[in-house]
C-alpha cells in the first residue's frame, strides 16, 4: 500500500490563497492516479481534482480557473494551489492515491488537512 502526508492547511480569509502538499511513500510504484477531495461537516466526500497516470487532469467545476494540480514525480508529492479562496471551500482536504495491484484498483486516503476560509 501506500502512505500518504498532506501538509498545508489553515485559516485563511476569503479571497486570500493556499497550497497544500502530499508526500508518498511505500508501494508508489503502483500508483496510477493522485487527487484531492475535500469534506465539509454534514457533506459527503467530493471530488476536488485529479490527475492521471498520463497527466489527464479534471476539476470540480466550483473550483476551476482557482485551483491547480500538479505533481513531482521525483519527489513522489503531490500539490494543489488555491487562490481566491470562498468559505464554501472550507473542509477537510484530503489526499487520494489509486493503486493497481494485478487488476485490481484500491484507494490509499491521507489523514486530512484542514483548510477555513473565513468571510
Amino acid at each position: 500500500q501506500v502512505q500518504l502526508v498532506e501538509s498545508g492547511g489553515g485559516l485563511v480569509q476569503a479571497g486570500g490563497s493556499l497550497s497544500l502538499s502530499c508526500a508518498a511513500s511505500g508501494n508508489v510504484v503502483a500508483i496510477v492516479g493522485m487527487g484531492w477531495y475535500r469534506q465539509a461537516p454534514g457533506s459527503q466526500r467530493e471530488m476536488v481534482a485529479v490527475i492521471g497516470k498520463d497527466g489527464t487532469i479534471t476539476y470540480v467545476d466550483s473550483v476551476k480557473g482557482r485551483f491547480t494540480i500538479s505533481r513531482d514525480n521525483v519527489k513522489k508529492e503531490l500539490y494543489l494551489q488555491m487562490r481566491d479562496l470562498e468559505p464554501d471551500d472550507t473542509a477537510v482536504y484530503l489526499c487520494n492515491a489509486k493503486v493497481r495491484i494485478y487488476d485490481m484498483e484500491y484507494d490509499n486516503w491521507g489523514h486530512g488537512t484542514q483548510v477555513t476560509v473565513s468571510s
